[in-house]
């Protein structure tokens, strides 16, 4: 049995917290249910002490995307126990007063107050929620199905956050171990090396040229390193800057699609979110020429981004959504093909669906095939570095020891 914190309201509205036994969140659920309450949020109390005792604060932060899709599931079940909108936005303001979200929530229920719509009312914010949501809350308040297209949007977003998560967990491994070894090499060159370069001089003997050249790299990065480290600083300032520019990003985008194995990788994920987003859209009532304007906003590479417009453009022409798409050479066969089936079938959505969790698979078995051989490439070439800068070193030792004896 664990203990478990929540936080709960009953259907008139009144917030209540504390503590409960359960084996599980669900066990916690059913027992809130029984005592007539509605549940909001639910959490380890373990986990909560821990955070209390080592002095943790919650932090004033940005707005994040899980914090959005936290507040859109957590309005869903409150519309869906019957709650008016408002006091269910004020509810989550409550719980969330002392974050930017509680401040953005508190703004929205303002507005709603005053007669304005939950997705005019969302508008005012734009950082917080992007075209895509207030486009959907629209369609939903128009058909009167607002909670159900809350928990689908909410599970669209958890869906987005679980792949970032997947591909940055992924990586974190090859960076810490790339940047431990850049590091090694730094030290051992340019503090180790140089300690042996006065030894080697006083022997008066021409050294070995691999001796030479590792003594030199490390003289070089003692004295110059620090203008070696403003050069990549200056680098990844001009790549940021390029970036803004939307002619340079374009150049970025289309020569990171073209690279091997990282451009499959974003390519996977782009259509994913392509397929994904466009599916949820029309599910709720989009129409396909509208959701395909708000995909592109979506998209993160800007040749993908610009390809749509030219479908777009084909669907404005009377044409469907596959030709279009069959014509951007960037955009997989299989994704055309089954667009293409979805259309001439009538349930172009469920497909989408489909093709969204065929590219989330295999982004994952991309993503660890990649690792998978990245990882030992990196040992071999980091530890290939370092075993030639020590052999270098024991070879002119070896060779001051044969002058003595």
């Amino acid at each position: 049995m664990m203990r478990f914190r929540y936080k709960a309201a009953t259907p008139d509205g009144v917030v209540s917290d504390g503590v409960l036994i359960g084996d599980s969140r669900d066990h916690v659920v059913r027992q809130l249910r029984a005592l007539n309450q509605i549940p909001i949020r639910i959490d380890a109390a373990k986990a909560e002490k821990t955070q209390r005792k080592l002095g943790f604060r919650k932090s004033r932060r940005a707005i994040t995307e899980q914090q959005v899709a936290d507040i859109t599931r957590e309005l869903a079940t409150l519309l869906r126990a019957g709650m008016p909108l408002d006091r269910a936005l004020g509810i989550l303001a409550s719980l969330s007063a002392d974050e930017p979200i509680g401040e953005v929530l508190a703004d929205v229920r303002e507005s709603v107050k005053h007669g304005r719509s939950l997705a005019e009312s969302i508008e005012a914010h734009p950082r917080v929620f992007n075209n895509f949501y207030t486009n959907l809350l629209r369609a939903a308040e128009t058909g009167g199905a607002l909670e159900t297209v809350l928990e689908r949007l909410a599970d669209h977003l958890d869906k987005n956050i679980e792949i970032k998560n997947a591909v940055k967990s992924a990586l974190v491994y090859p960076i810490v171990l790339v940047g431990v070894a850049v590091i090694s090499i730094f030290i051992l060159l340019g503090y180790v090396v140089p300690q042996f370069t006065e030894m080697f001089e006083n022997v008066g003997q021409a050294l070995p040229l691999s001796t030479r050249i590792t003594i030199g790299t490390g003289e070089f990065l003692r004295d110059w390193g620090w203008l070696l480290a403003v050069m990549l600083a200056l680098a990844v300032l001009l790549v940021q800057r390029q970036l803004r520019d939307p002619h340079q990003a374009l150049a970025w985008h289309r020569r990171v699609l073209k690279t091997p194995v990282a451009g499959e990788l974003v390519l996977k994920i782009e259509v994913a979110r392509f397929a994904r987003t466009l599916a949820t859209l029309l599910q709720n009532g989009i129409p396909l020429l509208k959701a395909l304007t708000i995909v592109r906003n979506t998209m993160s590479n800007r040749v993908l981004a610009n390809g749509l417009d030219r479908v777009a453009s084909g669907l404005r022409e009377g044409q469907s959504l596959a030709d279009p798409l069959a014509k951007l050479t960037q955009f997989p066969a299989f994704a055309v093909h089954m667009i293409k089936v979805g259309e001439e079938s009538g349930n172009l959505s469920e497909i989408l669906l489909q093709v969204a969790s065929t590219y989330d698979r295999d982004t994952q078995v991309t993503l660890k095939r990649a690792l998978a051989l990245l990882e030992p490439v990196l040992i071999l070439v980091l530890g290939a570095i370092i075993a030639a800068v020590i052999i270098s070193i024991l070879v002119a030792i070896l060779g001051i020891n044969e002058l003595v004896v």
